[in-house]
């Protein structure tokens, strides 16, 4: 008997009869018949079972979770967004429009803006206006270089109609004034004959945009005041009391969180502020071995730190759980949402570049953690409702690179074209029991997974190998569903550092994947090494 066929039978065995038993026994015949490489390399691997309930899934993934983050920092904004009307690189009202593209296959459903710790530091009315009249200032956390304010206001809204994505504005509690605050909103959106309305009118903008989205300061903790979690607790319910909603424009508040697990001040902004409060945000960035000032290079690594990277975004996992208790002790209910809106890698800045502007590649080694990250919110989203990965172009983990006219779509940017599928769909609940990925005396879970159902009834599964020498037999029980056909997706590459560049640019791309088979609800799949996989099951 084929052990695929052999897996299948005593799944069904086991779910007919409940003789637990009857595992050992077949397992070891199915051992026994194999040659001893392959029974070596199967008790490497482990016996890998997943169980997909698809008929138990009440929560649904907010879309928002792919959101996106544009920081006026090295440059995400100049180059890699806004190149101007008088470009020749191709362009609607100065926004590239090879960028706008491509965040339209992956379906951008809202990006937030001005920062990060640049927020703290803007004053939004140096902004607007014609643009060899702005007044310039000097970005201190980010290069100390010059920001000639060209992209402001009527820029990032017009970015986001061009994206049809929801706007997210990050206002300034560190260094601004109510009063600037209550009148950023004011112009943004009141249709009401007012000065900041009609100021809004005398620089080009009739009617007022929708801007859903606001948050009431970013990293207070740190680069937004280095505020103790009371004071701003306090900040923030002054501060949220002005944030209004006008003509018809409803905003969604959101307080500054914890910076990873900074559970005190989750805890004091919580008991402090609420009822105030639509949403709060948590950050989490992930490194592989080193420290914060020496964080590694994005190519140059081993197995060592490609480890180390995996079982560092794991902790996402412990992170969200941590704070979503904290959270459920004064929301049972869950009418605040979590908003994870600035995670993923960070490394040291590429060779020959400005520190200060965070230009990094990024590999399938990035990929990977993309879809444990994506995973561990799917799997939370009755409290996760937005995610905005750090940051879109030519920053951190970008989604985009960008140089002159050339443009190339990092692996990180295919892992979010590939879990698409999941915007709006209801999460299935899943148990996986799986062997470990083991390098020397430190081991983690070899395989990561979510998995969805969508509105036409499709189900869609995303796995993640996080073991980048070894593929990952894995049966799976689709509990509630008999599957007719099935489809896949699989992101991987040859070497652990496989990355695309602007003279290779599709090096790392998803292919078709057809390592599978199904039998009834019966499914098994052979993960490659390093992989990325989506299975789409009608």
């Amino acid at each position: 008997m084929k052990l695929n066929k052999l897996k299948r039978w005593f799944f069904v065995m086991v779910k007919n009869t409940g003789i637990i038993c009857l595992m050992i026994l077949v397992l070891t015949a199915g051992c026994a018949s194999m040659s001893s490489a392959d029974k070596t390399q199967r008790q490497e691997r482990g016996i890998n079972k997943l169980v997909i309930h698809t008929d138990k899934g009440k929560d649904t993934i907010n879309k928002n979770i792919y959101g996106h983050f544009s920081e006026h920092l090295g440059r995400c904004i100049y180059d890699g967004l806004w190149v101007g009307e008088d470009s020749d690189i191709p362009n609607t009202r100065g926004i590239r429009n090879d960028v706008v593209e491509a965040l339209r296959r992956i379906k951008i459903p809202v990006l937030r803006w001005p920062g990060g710790c640049f927020a703290d530091e803007y004053h939004w009315k140096e902004g607007i206006g014609p643009r060899q009249q702005r007044p310039s200032m000097i970005n201190t956390h980010w290069g100390m270089v010059k920001e000639t304010n060209a992209f402001g206001t009527h820029e990032f809204l017009d970015l986001c109609e061009q994206l049809e994505c929801e706007a997210y504005v990050a206002g300034n509690v560190g260094s601004g004034t109510v009063e600037e605050m209550q009148d950023w909103v004011e112009y943004m959106t009141s249709d009401a004959d007012s000065e900041m309305a009609n100021l809004r009118r005398f620089n080009g903008r009739d009617k007022p945009w929708r801007v859903k989205y606001f948050g009431v300061g970013n990293e207070n903790w740190g680069c937004g005041g280095n505020m103790s979690p009371e004071y701003y607790a306090d900040l923030y319910n002054r501060f949220q009391t002005y944030v209004r909603s006008y003509s018809g424009n409803r905003i969604v508040k959101i307080a500054c969180g914890p910076g990873s697990e900074n559970y005190p001040w989750m805890t004091t902004v919580m008991e402090r502020s609420h009822r105030r409060m639509n949403a709060i945000s948590l950050h989490h960035y992930v490194r592989g071995t080193g420290n914060w000032t020496k964080k590694g290079s994005a190519t140059q690594f081993d197995e060592a730190e490609w480890f180390a990277l995996m079982k560092n975004t794991l902790t996402i996992n412990p992170l969200l759980k941590n704070n979503i208790e904290i959270m459920d002790r004064f929301d049972p209910r869950k009418r605040i949402g979590l908003f994870v809106d600035e995670w993923g890698t960070w490394w040291d800045t590429e060779p020959g570049t400005n520190p200060g502007f965070l230009y990094q590649q990024n590999t399938i080694r990035d990929a990977v953690s993309t879809g444990i990250f994506l995973n561990a919110f799917n799997n939370h989203c009755d409290r996760v409702k937005m995610a905005n990965i750090a940051q879109t172009v030519n920053v951190l983990q970008a989604m985009i690179l960008t140089k002159d006219e050339e443009m190339v779509l990092t692996p990180t940017y295919h892992v979010f074209e590939m879990y698409k599928v999941h915007h709006d769909a209801v999460m299935l609940p899943v148990e996986l029991q799986c062997g470990d990925y083991q390098l020397g005396d430190e081991k983690i879970p070899s395989i990561n997974v979510s998995a969805s159902k969508d509105t036409s009834g499709k189900i869609h599964i995303t796995l993640c190998n996080l073991d980048p020498t070894k593929s990952a037999e894995l049966v799976c029980d689709l509990q509630g569903t008999r599957p007719s056909s099935i489809i896949g997706r699989a992101l991987t590459a040859g070497a652990m550092n496989a990355h695309n560049t602007f003279d290779n640019p599709e090096a790392v791309q998803p292919d078709a994947f057809d390592k599978f088979d199904f039998e009834d609800d019966i499914l098994t799949v052979t993960l490659p090494p390093k992989s990325v996989v989506l299975l789409g099951i009608k």
